[in-house]
């Protein structure tokens, strides 16, 4: 039978909450762009198998600093997260060590060559905040496909790696 106005929205609303709850919502193309949108200064550079969103007004620097990177695909020395699962990505982003202590304990030690730092994450686990599996001991964090709501609450940390490479492309320009 035809499925009434009411049936058709709580199907839809269904459907949605659905996606929410597998992470589908965000795609690494709306972040990217989001942070192109929002940040005064900020390019897109492709490298290493990553986009990467740098603070480089006026491309004064040969790259810039980076605020945020997108990465779709395990590294040599970076598979933690397990990335070449099917459509899994991961937004990483570098913020400032006394946040990173707030949100995750304590800064690791770096890990060796193609190592993981030694924190007790699942670095695999989608749709939350996790330190980097590599970078952690730099004060990076990072999400596997972030819903909508992971990543609204992630913008006031892109802004703070915003405000933080800002300070530190001041200092090497």
């Amino acid at each position: 039978g035809q499925y009434s106005a009411v049936g058709k929205l709580m199907n839809w609303i269904f459907i949605k909450r659905i996606w929410k709850v597998q992470g589908w919502d965000m795609k690494p193309d709306e972040i990217l762009k989001y942070c192109l949108e929002n940040l005064e200064g900020s390019v897109l550079v492709e490298s290493w198998g990553e986009k990467g969103i740098f603070y480089n007004p006026g491309h004064v620097l040969k790259r810039g600093v980076y605020i945020l990177t997108v990465k779709e695909k395990d590294g040599d020395n970076d598979k933690g997260s397990r990335l070449n699962r099917p459509g899994v990505y991961r937004v990483n982003l570098g913020v400032r060590k006394d946040t990173f202590v707030k949100l995750f304990g304590a800064v690791p030690k770096r890990p060796g060559a193609g190592g993981v730092v030694e924190m007790d994450y699942d670095f695999s686990a989608a749709d939350c905040f996790l330190p980097h599996p590599v970078y952690a001991w730099m004060g990076w964090m990072c999400v596997l496909n972030p819903s909508e709501e992971t990543f609204e609450a992630l913008r006031p940390y892109i802004r703070e790696a915003y405000e933080y490479a800002k300070e530190k492309f001041a200092k090497r320009k």
